[in-house]
């Protein structure tokens, strides 16, 4: 079965990406077959109008966009994609910190990590460097890899922080180089996040420690709000995960891995709200949970009942 994205064969002329598309297997256990699960628009402010499929592996049960934008044309659906490459620095401040909240590397997940005093820490999908920072006054010696070459420029100028442009695996990053890897909402964005994440595995040294934090697609807020969920982020996030793919992807790349814990994130709730009011068949229930006080209170029901919308998991190698 194979499917395309609406508008993809639109006239050369028309206003949008030149995209490179390729069909894929299932990242997790390269099964073929595979059913159509929904299908939902990129909804960034300025993005092309483009709808996206999402589909679920009969084989393992993992989701993921297919077909999806090449590595080669992915990054044109970045907000990246349209800066500079040597921003001004009076400027850049403002510009790097809205990217990185844009891509919401959210803070809950990352009060659960404990400092450890003089460890060596990587950051993979650094955002705007305020975990980097923080860990740093903590005492970690801290290194941080991100995909977006003028942000890692200005962590590099302006925080002084020690940051890599690339991915993983990385030239500069050697075996058994870090006690602790962290990836706060990072993983879904990668085209081989098996590859990534057996990486990871060699980086680490024996007992050390991965941190994950990715949406949760087996959520009440999927389930709420379908297309309109915010975790979906098509064509960005490549994959979307729930409690047990995320397991299987981290027992695959050889780590021993701990329990799988809700986190809770009620901004997505209401953003997902405010999206699904935006169509005529938006419930009172979306329009309820447009406000702080029902998103908060919804947020602490679904955590507690393990439906969050977030997770997060550590695992050792």
């Amino acid at each position: 079965m194979s499917f395309f994205p609406r508008d993809v064969a639109a006239p050369a002329a028309a206003v949008g990406p030149i995209v490179e598309w390729e069909e894929t297997t299932c990242p997790l256990c390269s099964g073929v077959k595979w059913s159509p699960l929904l299908e939902a628009p990129d909804v960034v402010q300025g993005g092309a109008g483009l709808w996206f499929f999402v589909v679920q592996c009969q084989d393992c049960g993992l989701c993921f966009t297919n077909p999806r934008p090449s590595p080669n044309t992915i990054d044109q659906f970045y907000p990246w994609s349209n800066l500079s490459r040597h921003p001004n620095t009076s400027s850049g401040r403002r510009w790097w910190r809205r990217l990185a909240r844009w891509c919401y590397r959210p803070s809950g997940p990352r009060r659960l990590m404990a400092p450890h005093g003089q460890g060596r820490l990587l950051d993979f999908g650094c955002g705007d460097g305020s975990f980097l920072q923080r860990m740093r006054r903590q005492g970690w010696q801290v290194t941080g890899l991100d995909a977006c070459a003028p942000l890692v420029e200005c962590l590099q100028t302006e925080l002084e922080l020690n940051v890599l442009h690339g991915n993983l695996p990385h030239p500069d990053l050697k075996p058994g180089s870090f006690d602790v890897i962290t990836m706060w909402h990072s993983l879904q964005h990668m085209h081989s996040p098996v590859d990534v994440l057996r990486e990871a595995h060699h980086l680490l040294v024996p007992g050390g420690k991965l941190v994950i934090a990715v949406p949760n697609i087996d959520s009440y807020a999927f389930r709420c709000f379908g297309h309109a969920w915010c975790g979906l982020n098509l064509p960005r996030h490549l994959h979307h995960f729930a409690p047990w793919t995320l397991y299987l992807i981290l027992h695959r790349a050889g780590f021993r891995i701990g329990p799988v814990r809700m986190t809770r994130h009620s901004a997505w709730l209401r953003s997902s709200a405010r999206l699904a009011c935006q169509s005529p068949q938006a419930t009172r229930w979306h329009r309820w949970l447009r406000s702080k006080a029902m998103s908060r209170l919804a947020s602490w029901y679904t955590c507690l009942t393990n439906q969050s919308d977030s997770m997060m998991v550590v695992a050792e190698r």
